[in-house]
């Protein structure tokens, strides 16, 4: 079938494979070296050798006329005879030339080992070396990078997108979808794990006393704690009218033995009295004393817990001790699975609020990128940055990619491919050879009679 190969499977057009030798497809006739040929490969090269034989038929053609005219003017034909055998053997160097020159691109000509020929085959390595330097150089550096992606204007372009509503809605549907995928397959063990981890090692590295002492005395400042005060007292007044006989009971009980039992009535009865004035008048009484030392203590912790070295270290061990039970760093633990159920839901509910924040978010962005220039002006150059970031930091592994594929192609199968997509054009050189070296020869025959008379 003169090496014809046809594509089967899912192969359409060219493959690039890495490393050496072919790949087994589908079914026979698969080519080697990540090449396949399909149907379109065929009709090429049939274009191909239709200009082989047409080219190869001119070289006969010229090589015929040749033979005629010498014949011709041996035998006296007359002067015309001359100038046709001179155009038609140099025609003839024309065409044999040119034959050369294109075939010896693709293989060795009659198969001799000619110096310089071959060359594709040959030289596919380093054609792929000079192709990945070229690509890296021309298309890879940054200025071409940046000045392409300027060109066209992504950040306007990108604001008249996303302003409509049709398309702020795929979005949002997009990113719910790739949310709750990234939720499925993470295992909640190893988020807890990290959760957890993360949170108590950001506990413990912050040091809470100075903002729990700045935060109480901008309460005290303001009077926020009278509030707490206020609801304290009343609690304390009303638990105190409830549970008075226990009061009194624990002081009489409290009481020596050798004191009589109505004394110890009477005390527990006062100590109750007193406590119970004690505590409505402090209910009462928005100035009472009481109420005064509460401030000042909450003044004075306030200031211990920004500037007393011992009261910040005792808080610090508290704060330790307390991330150190099991049941908080169950609570921490446990807080990534309603995280989680939460995202899960709202992602799935068109109508949640998450939804309907983040698509009300895009079609202000769109808005926005579509009118303000220095918005655009931004986002592009963010864009931008970016792009030339990832292609000047890579741009060695992008054209890697290049060179690695080339070095993994079968040379033969190499040298068919770019025959068939570019020998039609070639076997061009071959006919423009003779034509031109038959009007060469023509005009230098002409010349040498003139000179010659």
């Amino acid at each position: 079938m003169d090496h014809r190969t046809k594509a089967v499977g899912n192969g359409a057009g060219s493959r690039a494979g890495s490393g050496s030798g072919a790949r087994a497809g589908n079914g026979a006739g698969t080519g080697s070296g990540g090449f396949v040929f399909n149907e379109a490969d065929e009709e090429r090269r049939h274009g191909v050798r239709r200009m082989k034989t047409t080219a190869t038929g001119l070289l006969i053609l010229v090589a015929l006329v040749y033979v005629l005219t010498t014949w011709a003017e041996h035998a006296g034909a007359g002067a015309w005879a001359g100038y046709v055998r001179a155009a038609a053997e140099a025609g003839m160097v024309g065409a044999l030339a040119d034959w050369f020159a294109v075939t010896a691109l693709f293989r060795r000509p009659l198969g001799l080992p000619i110096p310089h020929t071959a060359i594709i085959p040959t030289k596919k390595d380093q054609l792929g070396v000079s192709l990945g330097e070229f690509v890296g150089e021309n298309f890879l550096s940054a200025d071409v990078v940046r000045a392409r992606l300027h060109a066209l204007g992504i950040g306007g372009r990108l604001g008249s997108w996303l302003a409509e509503p049709a398309h702020a809605d795929r979005v949002t549907a997009e990113l719910a979808t790739a949310l709750r995928g990234a939720l499925t397959v993470l295992r909640d063990s190893d988020v807890q794990a990290v959760v957890g981890e993360a949170i108590t090692r950001r506990a413990e590295t912050a040091e809470i006393a100075p903002g729990i002492g700045k935060t109480l005395e901008r309460v005290v400042a303001d009077g926020g704690h009278r509030r707490v005060v206020d609801l304290v007292c009343l609690k304390a007044h009303d638990w105190l009218v409830t549970h008075g006989e226990s009061v009194m009971g624990a002081v009489q009980g409290g009481a020596p033995g050798w004191t009589p039992r109505f004394v110890d009535r009477k005390v527990g009865e006062r100590v109750y009295k007193e406590l119970l004035r004690f505590l409505t008048e402090m209910r009462d009484m928005p100035e009472h004393p009481a109420r005064g030392a509460v401030d000042r203590f909450l003044t004075d912790f306030a200031a211990d817990l920004q500037s007393d070295t011992d009261t910040r270290a005792r808080v610090e061990r508290l704060k330790s001790e307390i991330l150190q039970r099991g049941e908080v760093q169950d609570v921490i633990a446990s807080a990534w699975t309603a995280i989680r159920a939460m995202i899960i839901s709202a992602a799935e509910d068109e109508h949640s609020e998450l939804r309907l924040r983040v698509r009300s978010s895009l079609l202000s962005l769109g808005s926005r990128l579509a009118t303000d220039g220095r918005l655009q002006d931004k986002v592009e150059g963010w864009i931008e940055g970016a792009v030339v970031y990832v292609v000047t930091t890579y741009r060695a592994e992008i054209t890697s990619l290049i060179t690695d594929t080339v070095a993994g192609w079968d040379a033969e199968h190499t040298s068919r491919k770019i025959e068939a997509h570019i020998g039609r054009d070639l076997q061009f050189i071959r006919i423009n050879g003779t034509v031109v070296g038959a009007l060469a020869g023509l005009l230098i025959y002409t010349v040498s009679q003139a000179l010659g008379a």
